[in-house]
């Protein structure tokens, strides 16, 4: 069938227009942003499980906490059943847009969780010197810019993701202020040259 001019120029015109009052079905997503389990941008404050992903895609670990009630608890590897969700923010001073979660950008982590009366208490991720575990773990009671995380892609898997610590100011420090990957050690989420690739699930009802 011979296909006219008309026809062409009438494609090309519906296809402008699509794209001029449609933009999201093009560009549906920002390259950098980092994508949940159900393909939508992770955003700032809303409330996400991290499971921990394993070699065939399933998440049957998530992150948690040793008490629900967190009291300088520690971060910990659990059942799926037992994870306790996060939120990201950017840290003080960081600038930028805001409106999704970005790839290698700097990142506030909270457990959404209540607390104990204590002072120095919070819900926010660092990490502290356990000479019981030999070395440094995740843990809670962080200050908003002194913690900062960042989310990569993990390497070997498609929509993973690995979590790393940022120091700035710490031990860690002394020899380089890089990076450094989380992994699962000893169930604790800990500074770790074998990362361990993470998935961010949405919670269901997020006014809860």
């Amino acid at each position: 069938m011979k296909i006219t001019k008309f026809a062409v120029l009438s494609f090309l015109l519906f296809a402008f227009t699509a794209t001029s009052i449609f933009p999201h079905a093009v560009h549906a997503q920002d390259p950098e942003a980092v994508i949940d389990v159900n393909g939508n941008e992770v955003t700032p404050d809303a409330r996400y499980f991290i499971g921990a992903a394993s070699d065939d895609n399933t998440t049957t670990l998530a992150v948690s906490a040793t008490s629900r009630i967190i009291c300088n608890s520690d971060v910990i590897i659990s059942s799926m059943s037992n994870g306790l969700p996060v939120t990201f923010s950017s840290p003080v001073g960081e600038s930028g847009d805001r409106t999704v979660i970005r790839e290698d950008s700097y990142l506030n982590v909270n457990f959404v969780a209540a607390t104990c009366r204590m002072a120095g208490v919070s819900t926010m991720w660092k990490t502290e010197l356990r000479p019981t575990m030999r070395g440094f773990v995740v843990t809670t009671g962080g200050v908003n810019g002194l913690n900062r995380f960042k989310i990569t892609k993990y390497e070997g898997g498609n929509n993973l993701y690995q979590l790393s610590y940022c120091p700035i100011s710490d031990p860690m420090c002394e020899c380089s202020c890089a990076c450094v990957p989380l992994g699962n050690v000893v169930d604790r989420l800990a500074p770790s040259t074998v990362p361990f690739p993470v998935v961010f699930e949405p919670v269901a009802d997020q006014s809860s």
